[in-house]
């Protein structure tokens, strides 16, 4: 009786993986939804890179936000479900003083494609910034952020950097 259950055991594990499909794991590294590269530049020496002090980004809708500090590259998220994002960048906004945060907001504008992957990692979305409008930096008369530069207006990978910020 033993045997017959061991096989049977054994037969069921066999057709189990048998019927297994190459698709039905999502493995590590497969690409997805692509995050916007940004990397900031000095606005007096626009060829220098300059690293970003105390950065906070959050969406003003969100409770949590990033924080970067000591980096001239910074990877954020846009959103999936709309065409547009706006993205508050906080000059000291990631330091416990609130007091001396200048908030700058971005909004990107974009085309979103929703590209299948696989039945296991389902969809990525990949975002092509407008060609008339892609970035509106939103004039508050205390700008810390001088200009911005669409380098790549495709963001279908994280290879490459998108948009240069200088300040």
């Amino acid at each position: 009786m033993k045997k017959l259950v061991f096989i049977t055991l054994s037969l069921l594990v066999a057709v189990s993986f048998w019927n297994c499909e190459k698709d039905d794991i999502c493995a590590s590294g497969t690409p997805v939804t692509p995050r916007l590269i940004i990397e900031f530049y000095d606005a007096a020496n626009p060829t220098v890179l300059k690293n970003v002090t105390n950065l906070g980004v959050i969406e003003p809708t969100f409770v949590n936000g990033y924080g970067f500090n000591g980096i001239s590259k910074i990877q954020v998220p846009l959103r999936t479900t709309a065409d547009i994002t706006t993205l508050n960048f906080i000059q000291n906004g990631s330091d416990t003083d609130t007091a001396n945060d200048n908030i700058d907001a971005i909004t990107f504008n974009y085309e979103r494609i929703d590209e299948y992957i696989s039945r296991a990692c389902g969809f990525k979305t990949l975002f092509y910034l407008n060609d008339t409008n892609p970035i509106v930096l939103t004039a508050d008369g205390n700008n810390w952020i001088q200009n911005i530069e669409v380098i790549q207006p495709n963001i279908e990978t994280e290879n490459e950097v998108h948009v240069k910020i200088y300040f």
